[in-house]
């Protein structure tokens, strides 16, 4: 039963379908009972009509059987409609009834183009269109190709469709979706109708008006116009119960009970396990193997789930009749229902009281609402009680062992299967006993902040997720076993370069294991001048944000989802053995936030830092009052995530890469990323990466050489404008040229390619051909001008032409006043031309005062109080610029000239950080006329 279909009508048993008579189409007129729509008025056709001309369904239950007539007509509007709508198809069980065809025309102005004529007549084809989600339904489909349709035509079919459901013991169940606005159809009708002695009950749930019930001719009908008006918006996290279902159902049973009972007969398991057979040997097996009651229905639930896959079988019987467990076992498939009763026939041949239980796969907080009928369900689990425990056991699950036999499934409310009927019942809330899934994360960032970390980590799954990992394992290839294993580990290491990777399935644990080695990019960043690293993943990717704004939804109360159960270990290895690294943030979590408990346990011993933290969701409703204080104490949560805090003595990069070089302390990364080259050396980006990792601790020819490899493979702007930096920065201006022209050539509309590449034509002394690259920029406008104006008196600032390039930077600022980047340009502009120092300083300061970003403003100010003999100033400014980011080259190599004129030996410590970040930094400011 998990077709998830509202309405379940098509489950059987597995004896022949072929041995009924109902396999062809039967073709005779629209019966007495049915009220006929009203003619369609081709006259009144315009190109604005809707393409839905007409849509009346019409439903008769009597005598135990469905009766389903549909008047369908439909506008051919356009050649892709022509298309779609060529091959009529209709789709019936023959096992339960008939498809009987009324009409089939084509209507053409005043014409009336009969289809069924001259022999023409539906095909019937055997089609399992759902196998691929391990369903047979046992449908047929009747087929006809439309000949001579055109655009503009209107095609007509009248059908029918009969059922009758031996299981139901000569009960009824009805059901037709009632569609809504903003659907539009020109006229559209659903009618019920049912003997006036029959005691048949109808439930209408959408927001509308409540159709009128009548007696005419021995019958009581309703009749409901349609579409139903647009229904009223729902929040998504709603329960199910306050979802308006847009059907109208209708059941001849009293109670859930009369439902409960008709079903008892199918899950009767006396001898369905015959002494000697296959299956009773399975049986004793699990007898001999442990007296305990518990393990032993372990072992008959492992049995089902894993020695039966999953068919859905919805052939011969009605949708309602389970294959026997002997057919179950020599098939070795079966859907929920075969895998109840085998479930059930192991369970009580074990002297284990165990009875099923009908749910609702995806609406069942829903079933109190409704109508008893059995199409209120789309699938069934076992019920049993072991030593005084319930336990909800589902054979359609996976990897289930003794540990998780206490789980609950997310169903709601279920109907338990008794030969003398029963009420629903209300399934418990419980948390996994294990989690869904545990990760053991272990990295090692000994070689120091901000770089990169070899990273192992192991994710461990149960249940669906590790049955998948076990077909992947023997299926998927390379590439996708990489792709998986990638991004499994999102959320756990954060960005990562997987270099290895393993998936692997224990079958006595029932739990799928990835294996994962790579390098990960942990995410440091500065805040009130230390570094800190956020290592709380669970809070910080935490959600809670229900909308209550309207007043129709502020008493709605909130589903917070299904039960889960996640765990995740972390060791962190600090740089310098931990030595002055601290924790700040939340060490343990008082109440449960959002339906959520967090439970956690922080170690920090011997320079790593270890975090295990469970995440437990039992799938709770919170009433709307509490949402205001879980959202509030999720945001407070969220402003004391758990964070290592780097000393505040930490040296600059420079500095820390020159220590782990020193130490040693990059041949393991080194090694990862060779790995990564090794395992795909035919992909740009294990290239890419590792000339990101060069570059990274100043291995700049490495990083250009890794950089050629990639463009060999895959040249791309990125790729080489990338190395024309790096050729740019060692001197090399010819091959940086040669890069960026090969670059334009690829994408001659970026901008960052003019800026990257006038600049080097200034650097190279070439000033006309930058300003040629410059200028169409600027004459062609845009939100780009202002930009443009300010890299040409960038350029003519560079080549020497200094009033030409105060009177650009002049129009730059006037075309965007107020832009805190170009009042900054105009102040280093003036700095590093040594004029106009006064409105210079008056630029940095404006810009300081507008931007989010300080950095570049507080370092040109630095310059110009440099130019004023302000040293102290200039200081104070270079200084907060390095508090902020404390690797800026250019603000580390004017702090050294300033100390070292000051005779501080420090200095010196700066300037050599600034060369190699910046190995020509020297001569950029020897040209500002600055040297040390």
């Amino acid at each position: 039963m998990t077709t998830r279909r509202l309405a379940l009508l098509a489950l059987f048993g597995s004896t022949s379908w072929a041995a009924h008579a109902a396999d062809k189409v039967i073709y005779q007129p629209a019966p007495a009972w049915v009220k006929p729509a009203p003619a369609i008025d081709t006259a009144a056709i315009t190109p604005d009509s809707p393409v839905l001309l007409l849509l009346d369904n019409q439903q008769r239950l009597e005598g135990g059987e469905v009766w389903q007539y549909s008047d369908i007509a439909s506008r051919i509007a356009t050649t892709e409609m022509l298309g779609q709508a060529g091959t009529v198809t209709l789709q019936w069980q023959p096992a339960a009834g008939d498809l009987i065809v009324h009409r089939a025309e084509i209507v053409r102005g005043t014409e009336h183009i009969d289809l069924l004529t001259s022999g023409k007549a539906f095909d019937v084809l055997r089609r399992e269109r759902q196998l691929e989600q391990r369903q047979l339904d046992g449908m047929l489909t009747a087929t006809m190709a439309v000949e001579g349709l055109r655009v503009g035509d209107v095609l007509h079919i009248t059908s029918s469709i009969t059922r009758k459901d031996a299981v139901l013991k000569g009960q009824v169940q009805g059901f037709q979706g009632l569609p809504a606005a903003p659907l539009k159809i020109g006229y559209a009708r659903t009618r019920l109708l049912w003997p006036a002695a029959d005691p048949v009950r109808w439930r209408f749930y959408a927001d509308a008006a409540r159709p009128v019930e009548t007696t005419a001719g021995g019958y009581r009908e309703i009749t409901i116009l349609l579409p139903l008006a647009k229904q009223p918006d729902l929040p998504n996290d709603v329960p199910a119960r306050f979802r308006k279902l847009t059907v109208l159902e209708a059941t001849s049973f009293a109670d859930w009970a009369g439902v409960s009972k008709v079903m008892a007969p199918l899950y009767a398991t006396d001898g369905v396990i015959a002494p000697d057979s296959p299956l009773a040997a399975e049986l004793a097996k699990i007898r001999a193997a442990d007296a305990d009651p518990m393990v032993r229905t372990a072992a008959a639930l492992r049995l089902v789930q894993e020695q039966v896959r999953y068919l859905f079988n919805g052939m011969d019987q009605g949708n309602y009749q389970p294959q026997s467990p002997a057919q179950t076992w020599a098939l070795r498939y079966g859907d929920c229902k075969a895998k109840t009763l085998m479930l059930l026939a192991l369970l009580r041949g074990l002297d284990i009281a165990a009875e099923p239980v009908l749910a609702n796969s995806t609406l069942g907080d829903l079933v109190p609402e409704r109508l008893p009928t059995p199409g209120a369900f789309d699938h069934i689990l076992v019920k049993a009680t072991v030593g005084g425990e319930t336990l909800w056991l589902d054979g359609t699950d996976s990897g289930a062992r003794l540990a998780d036999l206490r789980d609950v499934p997310n169903f709601g409310w279920v109907l338990p299967v008794r030969a003398d009927g029963a009420a629903l019942v209300a399934m418990p809330k419980r948390p996994h006993a294990r989690p869904d899934v545990e990760a053991a994360i272990d990295l090692d960032e000994t070689a120091g902040v901000g770089l990169p970390a070899p990273v192992t980590a192991t994710v461990t799954m149960r249940g669906r997720l590790a049955q998948m990992i076990q077909a992947a394992q023997a299926q998927a290839s390379t590439d996708e076993l990489k792709a998986m294993a990638v991004k499994m580990s999102e959320g756990l290491v954060g960005t990562a370069t997987i270099v290895d990777r393993t998936l692997g399935f224990d079958p006595v644990t029932g739990t799928a294991t990835v294996r994962i080695t790579g390098v990960a990019y942990p995410d440091w960043t500065r805040t009130d001048q230390r570094f800190r690293s956020v290592i709380d993943k669970v809070v910080g990717q935490m959600t809670f944000e229900p909308d209550r704004t309207r007043t129709a939804w502020a008493a709605l109360p909130v589903s917070t989802g299904d039960s889960a159960h996640y765990r995740a270990v972390t060791r962190i290895r600090l740089p310098d053995g931990g030595k002055g690294y601290t924790l700040e943030g939340d060490r343990s979590f008082a109440t449960p936030m959002a339906g959520v408990t967090l439970i956690r346990s922080v170690r920090q011993e011997g320079g790593v830092v270890t975090l295990d933290d469970s995440s437990i969701a039992t799938g709770i409703e919170l009433p709307a009052a509490e949402i205001a204080a879980n959202r509030a104490a999720i945001a407070a949560a969220k402003n004391r995530l758990l964070t290592i805090v780097a000393p505040t003595d930490l040296p600059g990069q420079y500095a820390r890469i020159d220590a782990a070089k020193r130490a040693g302390g990059f041949a393991a990364m080194t090694a990862l990323y060779d790995r990564g080259v090794a395992d795909a050396p035919g992909e740009a980006t294990a290239y890419t990466n590792r000339a990101w990792f060069w570059e990274q601790i100043y291995d700049r020819p490495k990083a250009i050489a890794d950089i050629g490899r990639a463009i060999a493979i895959t040249p791309d702007v990125d790729s080489y404008t990338w190395r024309a930096r790096l050729y740019q920065e060692g001197g090399d201006r010819d091959k940086a040229l040669a890069d960026l022209i090969a670059a334009q050539a690829l994408d001659p509309s970026s901008d960052a390619i003019v800026r990257q590449l006038a600049m080097l034509r200034a650097e190279r002394g070439e000033k006309d051909a930058a300003l040629d690259l410059i200028q169409p920029r600027i004459d062609a406008g845009g939100k780009s001008k202002a930009a443009m104006i300010a890299l040409k008196a960038d350029v003519l600032a560079q080549t020497g032409d200094r009033d030409a390039a105060i009177l650009a930077i002049d129009q730059a600022v006037a075309a965007s006043p107020g832009n805190p980047q170009l009042l900054n340009g105009r102040c280093w502009i003036k700095g590093t031309l040594n004029v106009a120092l006064d409105t210079a300083l008056k630029d940095c300061t404006r810009s300081i005062e507008l931007s989010d970003s300080t950095v570049a403003a507080l370092d040109s100010r630095a310059m110009v109080f440099y130019r004023l003999n302000r040293m102290d100033d200039a200081l104070a400014d270079l200084n907060a610029a390095l508090d902020i980011e404390p690797d800026q080259a250019a603000s580390l190599y004017m702090r050294g000239i300033i100390l070292g004129k000051q005779g501080k030996p420090e200095g010196k410590r700066d300037l050599i950080a600034a060369r190699t970040m910046r190995p020509r930094i020297d001569d950029d400011y020897k040209r500002y006329g600055i040297v040390p």
